[in-house]
């Protein structure tokens, strides 16, 4: 953070910008690091190969000081996920965390996650091969099936098809294929190898309430405001903030859809603080989740609003307005408006419903009431050479789940 204000102080006064890059050696004293566990895990099976238990002991190293995350990592976002896309009736799971003389450790890239996905795979690969089941046909035995799904580890699985990304990801690999491919490696002197790895994500970090019965300090809701102009141009506030993943394109594709106007109408303002109230930011995958989620109430609170306006203008039901193409029709008739003559003419007033105040601008606040748990079947194929211990990826495919994309 030093080096952060050193260029504050060194831009100003040189009145460009400046620019400070680590080397290596510097980001390995002073960023956080992630992923440092010591685990022993033990897979109890019944006589059919379904799982009756998992037990899990980890010791995870925090570095030689807390930070902000930290103690959550190894705890609540990595034993909460150790069900996996599996029906496991009873789990147990304890963890103690160390303080080391090494690098502090923090949230980094899925902090938890990838911990708790490695940890069960390589024990579900090593079971399906000690049982003499193919790897991919264990872990088919064991799927969850029924939803929402309570784990024994505090989440509630809202929805899942864990069968179809499975399917997908073999399909793609040619995983029936292999013994042959493995046969003709052989006869060149080569090995071939081949993993998968069902993975499942805790996304759109929430609610409120659970995050305040660990301890910390915020909500984890997201704020959203809709200014539609008079010439129905439309301004989105988000308190989410885009640092590469594309919200300017993603969050103007809902108004488009909403309201079927081009995406050139639409402007996205975030990381201004003189303009959004509040926002929690992004982080933990919960940009779509939360952030987009609090845009979409606030429009259907302006979508509701508008139809009011458009069924008084035109004498109908406001249960008869439809909206699409950038105009709010009277459904089995010709009457008609654009959404800019309906957003000029909430802000004219001249003929607006009794009581209704002028203008179109909604706010909305969402918290969510449980995470969002997308899933996805990796498959990895490799040739080893035996002599020189050189290893190929010769293929690699990933199907994701990640819901309506």
């Amino acid at each position: 953070s030093t080096g952060r204000m050193v260029c504050l102080w060194a831009s100003k006064r040189v009145g460009r910008p400046i620019k400070w890059v680590s080397d290596r050696t510097e980001a390995f004293l002073t960023d956080a690091h992630g992923r440092d566990h010591r685990s022993e895990a033990e897979l109890a099976l019944d006589a059919d190969n379904k799982i009756l238990g998992l037990r899990v002991k980890t010791v995870a190293n925090l570095g030689a000081y807390m930070s902000l995350f930290s103690s959550s990592v190894p705890t609540y976002l990595y034993a909460t996920l150790l069900s996996g896309q599996y029906d496991i009736p009873a789990i147990h799971a304890n963890v103690k965390t160390v303080y080391t003389n090494t690098t502090p450790v923090d949230a980094y890239r899925g902090a938890g996650r990838p911990e708790a996905t490695y940890l069960l795979e390589r024990i579900m690969e090593t079971a399906a091969r000690e049982v003499g089941l193919s790897p991919a046909e264990f872990r088919r035995k064991n799927f969850i099936r029924s939803f929402p799904h309570q784990t024994p580890v505090i989440m509630c699985y809202d929805a899942g098809d864990y069968d179809a990304t499975l399917d997908a990801a073999l399909k793609a690999a040619d995983y029936d294929g292999f013994a042959a491919r493995k046969a003709e490696a052989a006869s060149r002197g080569k090995l071939r190898g081949i993993g998968l790895s069902c993975y499942i994500e805790a996304c759109g970090i929430a609610p409120s309430a659970a995050v305040g019965s660990l301890g910390a300090g915020v909500g984890l809701w997201e704020s959203a405001e809709v200014r539609v102009n008079p010439v129905g141009s439309i301004e989105v506030l988000t308190g989410s903030h885009s640092h590469g993943q594309g919200h300017e394109t993603t969050f103007a594709q809902l108004i488009s859809e909403r309201f079927g106007l081009d995406t050139n109408a639409v402007s996205i303002v975030h990381g201004d603080t003189d303009k959004v109230q509040f926002g929690m930011g992004t982080y933990g995958s919960r940009s779509g989740a939360v952030g987009m989620s609090a845009i979409v109430k606030a429009l259907d609170k302006v979508e509701a609003k508008a139809k009011k306006i458009a069924a008084h203008l035109m004498e109908a039901s406001e249960g008869d307005i439809q909206i699409e193409g950038g105009e709010l029709k009277v459904a089995g008739t010709d009457k008609k408006l654009t959404f800019t003559e309906v957003a000029l003419a909430a802000y004219t007033a001249h003929n607006l419903p009794e009581g209704m105040e002028p203008g179109l601008k909604e706010g909305a606040f969402y918290d969510p009431t449980n995470f969002t748990f997308p899933a996805g079947t990796y498959v990895c194929e490799v040739e080893v050479d035996p002599d020189t211990g050189k290893t190929e990826v010769v293929n690699f495919v990933a199907a994701d789940d990640f819901g309506n994309i």
